[in-house]
C-alpha cells in the first residue's frame, strides 16, 4: 500500500521560505512523474510543479521563478521549497503519483493528506 505524508506548511508572513517534504512508502519513487498540488478555500485542486516523465521539472506560472522542486529518491522523498511567498499561496499543499496509466494530477493517483500553508502578517 503506497503513502505519501506531506510535512513542513505552517505560518509565514509575505516574502518568507517554507519548504515542503513529501516522505512515500513503497517504492512508488521508482517513478518518474510526480507532482505537488494546491488547493485554496473554494477552489479547484491546481498543479504547482511537478516531474515529467523525462524526470524534467514543471512549473505553474503563479510560482515559476520562486519555487523549486526537488527529489531525493534515496529517501523516498520529494520537496517544494517557496520562496518569497505571498497571501495568494495560501492553500492546503497535496503531493501526488499518478497510478500505472493515469496522469498527474488524476483522481485515481495516489495523493497524501495535505497540509497548510498560510502565508499572513
Amino acid at each position: 500500500q503506497v503513502q505519501l505524508v506531506e510535512s513542513g506548511g505552517g505560518l509565514v508572513q509575505p516574502g518568507g521560505s517554507l519548504r515542503l517534504s513529501c516522505a512515500a512508502s513503497g517504492s512508488i519513487f521508482s517513478t518518474a512523474v510526480m507532482g505537488w498540488y494546491r488547493q485554496a478555500p473554494g477552489e479547484q485542486r491546481k498543479l504547482v510543479a511537478g516531474f515529467r516523465s523525462d524526470r524534467s521539472t514543471m512549473y505553474s506560472d503563479s510560482v515559476k521563478g520562486r519555487s523549486t522542486i526537488s527529489r531525493d529518491n534515496a529517501k523516498n522523498t520529494m520537496y517544494l521549497q517557496m520562496n518569497s511567498l505571498k497571501p495568494e499561496d495560501t492553500a492546503v499543499y497535496y503531493c501526488t503519483v499518478p497510478k500505472k496509466g493515469y496522469v498527474l494530477g488524476s483522481e485515481e493517483g495516489y495523493w497524501g493528506q495535505g497540509t497548510q500553508v498560510t502565508v499572513s502578517s
